[in-house]
């Protein structure tokens, strides 16, 4: 059976991105990127805006300039590239090009539901901020992980990531410090009941 990750990584204030700044917030260091290398293969999930922005940057289109792009940027859109994904839409049309990428019409729900059940390995989100709220509100997610990056995001921050999400407890299961400054923490989500249902 296949084990689901949620990750982010946020500012502190919870935002995924902010409009102007780079990626990692320009605040990646050598630890934390050593430990993106160290990390196992996994399936990525995603929604149809990831999609689109992922694949975007890997055909050098975009906001940024693929020349502006540092080297561990790079290095970590190849690495994507090379690792299997799945995309959830409606509206995305076949064939995809973005390369090891495969487009899921049905629910995500039940598809993420059936892929766990008949499935191996690791299956991990990537952005996809409602993708990872409705499949933790149907209580498929095992593992829930959040980079905090030191920065507060109030006047340019976007992607909200709890909004909408269901009252959840956390186990914490890992935590980490990395470059003295990026804050890891992982969790163990249950998903509350709300009162009088």
């Amino acid at each position: 059976m296949s084990e689901l990750l949620v990750d982010f990584i946020t500012s502190l204030d919870g935002c995924a991105s902010a409009e102007g700044w780079p990626g990692w917030w320009g605040l990646e260091g050598p630890e934390y990127l050593g430990w993106l290398g160290e990390q196992p293969e996994v399936t990525y999930l995603m929604g149809a805006n990831t999609y689109r922005l992922f694949s975007g940057f890997a055909a050098g289109q975009g906001p940024w300039d693929p020349e502006e792009l540092s080297d561990d940027e790079g290095s970590s859109l190849d690495e994507l590239a090379r690792a299997p994904k799945v995309v959830f839409s409606a509206s995305l049309a076949e064939p995809l090009t973005w390369a090891n990428t495969r487009l899921v019409r049905d629910g995500a729900v039940e598809a993420v539901r059936a892929m766990k059940e008949n499935g191996s390995g690791l299956l991990s989100t990537i952005g996809s901020v409602s993708l990872s709220r409705s499949l933790l509100a149907a209580g498929l997610v095992d593992r829930f992980r959040v980079v905090v990056f030191p920065v507060i995001t109030g006047a340019t921050g976007a992607e909200r990531i709890y909004d909408g999400y269901p009252d959840v407890a956390l186990e914490m299961i890992d935590n980490r410090t990395f470059d003295g400054r990026i804050q890891l923490v992982e969790y163990r989500p249950t998903v509350l009941t709300p009162r009088g249902t």
